[in-house]
């Protein structure tokens, strides 16, 4: 589908939406004035609040597990093996050779009539993923597609992505418009070979090109796939009652949304950069699962991701009447949030592994 200036929005032929969501965050959190205090004395500032750390047990594999069985309850009971596909997005699956997907489908039930696959595109890692749900399912291929996006974020030493690189995310199961909780009216894409965000084999930790990451990085892709989207809709920023953004930090978002035309209130909710951090592949979509948990009918939310290296991909959704019954099945991902146990360096440096013997 094309509007009048020839940008395409990407829309299935039959209607499909969100059947269940739910979220997970690791319960430590790392306060931003932990890694100034340790390499810049305490005089560096801090981007955000603090961060969430995965525990020395927990991993893309165990998170997502857990996000999926919340989607799963939220969805009011689905038989899991009628789900199709398992995809998981994230730049941190513990594994280079053996999927993450697997794991999770086995954990869920849906094994073994499904297909299952790892998705890769840094932070929209897990919107790629729902794209391609939206496509499996809409093409009546499948009746059920479960998409999670979630990382474990890495970050050198010392470097400034150490401030803000969190953990946790969210899953997704992509169902049939009427049993849908929020319907997918359309989505699109903008991509381009920008590299501001890297890591090659066998290198533990990602590089970045500092300032170059916001423009033309993330503002030129995040308001690229917003306008063409809302143009292909002939939508304006005040149809919506929430905009979700990706959120490497609280600035970003915040400054994408005001060029849009959006207001503070609009990306209040699904902006949760100050208390988690960035979690990745997870960022913008735990983003939508915090408004999903407090949406109404008739709401209308638009997600923007964004992935380093690079693209955004832009999504509109309509809440339906299902949603008042559904909320409350699982955990609020402010719920996840609130279980907060606070943690200093060094015990951050032991739980992610960053000293080795």
């Amino acid at each position: 589908m094309a509007d009048k200036d020839g940008c395409v929005m990407l829309k299935p032929d039959r209607d499909v939406g969100i059947v269940g969501y739910g979220a997970y965050v690791p319960r430590y959190r790392l306060p931003a004035t932990e890694p100034d205090r340790i390499w810049m004395g305490g005089r560096g500032g801090a981007p955000i609040k603090e961060k969430s750390v995965p525990g020395p047990d927990e991993d893309v594999v165990t998170m997502s597990v857990e996000a999926a069985r919340n989607a799963l309850d939220r969805a009011g009971g689905i038989d899991p093996t009628l789900i199709r596909a398992v995809w998981v997005g994230s730049e941190s699956h513990p594994y280079a050779v053996k999927p993450t997907s697997t794991i999770v489908a086995e954990s869920i039930g849906a094994t073994p009539h499904t297909q299952a696959a790892d998705w890769e595109f840094a932070c929209k890692a897990g919107t790629e993923a729902l794209q391609a749900a939206i496509g499996f399912v809409g093409s009546g291929m499948a009746q059920y597609a479960m998409v999670v996006g979630m990382d474990t974020a890495q970050a050198r030493p010392g470097d400034a992505l150490e401030y803000t690189a969190g953990a946790g995310g969210a899953a997704y199961l992509v169902g049939p418009a009427a049993e849908a909780l929020a319907v997918f009216e359309g989505s699109f894409s903008y991509v381009t070979d920008t590299p501001d965000f890297w890591r090659r084999a066998h290198q533990h930790y990602p590089s970045h090109g500092g300032r170059f990451t916001g423009e033309p990085a993330y503002f030129r892709h995040s308001l690229g796939a917003a306008r063409g989207l809302m143009d292909a809709l002939g939508a304006q920023p005040g149809d919506y009652a929430y905009a979700v953004f990706h959120q490497p930090n609280v600035k970003f978002p915040r400054k994408a949304a005001k060029q849009l035309g959006f207001k503070a209130d609009q990306i209040r909710v699904g902006l949760l950069a100050d208390e988690i951090g960035n979690t990745y592949a997870g960022s913008s979509l735990i983003g939508l699962s915090a408004v999903l948990d407090v949406a109404a009918l008739g709401d209308r939310v638009l997600l923007v991701s964004y992935g380093s290296g690079a693209g955004s991909d832009a999504f509109s959704l309509r809440v339906t009447e299902a949603i008042l019954s559904r909320q409350r099945l699982a955990p609020m991902t402010q719920d996840y949030i609130a279980r907060c146990t606070e943690i200093d360096y060094g015990m951050y440096v032991r739980f992610v592994g960053k000293l080795t013997l």
